[in-house]
């Protein structure tokens, strides 16, 4: 069918973890047990078609929130509509699709870790079989959120291992409906989330440690110390992190030109940015463009 595609919905939110940090959350005691490697959410994804073979090298959840579409594994096509949940297992076969009439909108993750077969094994046996039905619940969707703003915030520690052990949750209240979790609010914003939050809102400039310093009222030696405390990474070498970051929306849902991205980004040379991702990301932004390997 013509018009089929991967991704390239209107409103649509993606994370891809690089690979480095997918190594980080496998060895960390708090996250190597259950850990994502991507996330995101596609709204009325017309169109929205994958097959692999070969399956991908990740356990998938799909959570449909509305509209409808199909899933393939197994050689056995399963509906889909809203409130289903479908957990499809890593290195198997499998294709899927969002209905011609009225596409899906869905919250979906890739996710691996020492437990994730045995969580998957578990799903499948108390939902006997791949799907359930899971009644809309604003928790789980807030929850799903919460999990998202905390990777797109950066990979500081704390970041990694508050949005991986909030996806047990998430998995559980999918395995056991009856009992959600409510997702609280925050009570205090450190000097790093508040160093972050600025590095958000400026990722189209080239910031220097004084303009972050003086962002949050400090020295720049006392920032540096405390950020590089608070994270693992130093303040400009997390800001180059979340650029990358935004560098992969661009790649996976626009159709700008590597120069024009870098220069969405502050970057003036294209070159630097390409060394730049390629760095962090561990594939140029070429090759990350031509894999897609998100659903």
């Amino acid at each position: 069918m013509t018009g089929r595609k991967k991704d390239g919905f209107k409103g649509q939110r993606a994370i891809v973890l690089p690979r480095n940090i997918q190594q980080l959350c496998a060895r960390q005691a708090t996250t190597q047990h259950l850990y994502i490697t991507d996330i995101g959410y596609y709204p009325k994804a017309k169109f929205h078609h994958r097959k692999r073979e070969k399956g991908a090298g990740e356990h998938i959840l799909i959570y449909c929130q509305d509209g409808k579409g199909s899933i393939t594994i197994k050689k056995k096509t399963y509906p889909v509509e809203a409130g289903d949940c479908f957990l499809l297992p890593r290195n198997e076969y499998h294709e899927y699709a969002a209905d011609e009439e009225e596409p899906w909108t869905i919250y979906w993750a890739h996710f691996l870790g020492k437990s994730s077969d045995g969580l998957l094994k578990t799903a499948v046996k108390t939902w006997k079989g791949p799907k359930t039905f899971l009644p809309f619940a604003t928790e789980r969707v807030q929850l799903f959120d919460h999990i998202y703003r905390q990777l797109e915030r950066g990979y500081r520690q704390e970041h990694l291992s508050f949005a991986n052990m909030n996806f047990w949750s998430f998995l559980s209240s999918c395995l056991y409906p009856d009992q959600l979790p409510v997702v609280g609010k925050a009570t205090t914003v450190d000097v790093v989330d508040l160093a972050i939050d600025y590095m958000h809102k400026h990722l189209d400039q080239l910031l220097s440690l004084q303009n972050m310093a003086a962002a949050v009222n400090l020295s720049q030696s006392h920032f540096s110390y405390l950020f590089k405390n608070g994270t693992g990474y130093s303040p400009v070498e997390y800001f180059n992190h979340l650029k990358v970051q935004q560098a992969c929306q661009y790649l996976l849902f626009t159709t700008l030109r590597i120069k024009e991205i870098a220069m969405q980004l502050g970057i003036s040379d294209p070159y630097y940015f390409t060394r730049m991702f390629t760095k962090v990301m561990g594939v140029s932004p070429n090759q990350y463009r031509e894999k897609k390997i998100n659903p």
